[in-house]
């Protein structure tokens, strides 16, 4: 079971690894726009659509690797008052009963969101035409990354409920 967790990891990470440069294109994209708003009055027609798509796609994408990374905020003002086992019992129950069917549910609307914009050829209103749908197409894989780090999560908890020890995780 814990080499499905790692291989879950290891999945996450490289995409994780993969999108993060997305930011520097955002930067670029952005700058641009805005030289181009300073020297020549006037904006261009394609960078507010462009970033709004790119921004929803990393931030999507990159959801996973922050849990792999537990780069979250958590509350955990009562978590903290419970032993390990304890908080580990609260966690995977959290992951079970909440967080899971939440992600089974962004899973099932955001597909059915991404195949009707795929079959209406959904794109941008304005000058510039920009398809919509790869976007809608990055809820759904957004929502299978997010859903089997969820899976390694709860594996690596089980494991540390049955064996009475802290899960031992890559550094990296």
């Amino acid at each position: 079971m814990n080499a499905i967790a790692k291989a879950i990891d290891c999945l996450n990470e490289w995409f994780g690894r993969l999108i993060a440069p997305l930011i520097a294109v955002i930067t670029l994209v952005v700058v641009y726009d805005i030289a181009m708003r300073f020297f020549l009055g006037r904006p261009s027609d394609w960078a507010f659509d462009v970033t709004t798509m790119l921004f929803g796609t990393h931030f999507m994408l990159m959801t996973a690797y922050g849990m792999r990374h537990h780069a979250h905020v958590e509350v955990d003002v009562l978590k903290r008052l419970l032993s390990r086992r304890g908080q580990a019992l609260v966690e995977l129950l959290g992951y079970l009963l909440f967080f899971t069917p939440f992600i089974i549910m962004l899973l099932i609307y955001s597909w059915t969101f991404f195949e009707r914009s795929w079959s209406r050829s959904e794109s941008t209103y304005g000058i510039v035409s920009i398809p919509v749908y790869p976007v809608k197409a990055v809820l759904v894989i957004a929502a299978v990354l997010i859903l089997l780090q969820a899976l390694a999560i709860v594996i690596r908890t089980f494991s540390e409920l049955r064996h009475d020890e802290p899960p031992a995780e890559d550094a990296a």
